[in-house]
C-alpha cells in the first residue's frame, strides 16, 4: 500500500541544471569555436572529474590506434 506521507521537495535538479547552463552561456558567449574548446578543456582538467580526465589522456597516448574509437 502506498505511503501517504508526503515530503515538501525543497531542490529541483531541473532548475539547478537550468541555473548552471545559464551561468556556463554567460561564461562563453563571447568567445570563438576555439576558445570555448580550451574553456571546457580547463573545466574538465581542474573539475570533479580531472582524474578520470587525466586518466583517459594517458590511455590514449599508450593506445596504438591513437584518436579512434576503439
Amino acid at each position: 500500500m502506498p505511503s501517504t506521507r508526503k515530503t515538501r521537495k525543497t531542490f529541483s535538479a531541473v532548475a539547478f541544471k537550468h541555473k548552471v547552463q545559464e551561468d556556463i552561456y554567460a561564461e562563453i558567449k563571447t568567445l570563438s569555436p576555439s576558445e570555448e574548446i580550451a574553456y571546457f578543456d580547463r573545466q574538465a582538467r581542474k573539475g570533479p572529474f580531472a582524474s578520470l580526465w587525466r586518466r583517459l589522456e594517458r590511455s590514449r597516448r599508450q593506445s596504438p590506434i591513437r584518436g579512434k574509437l576503439m
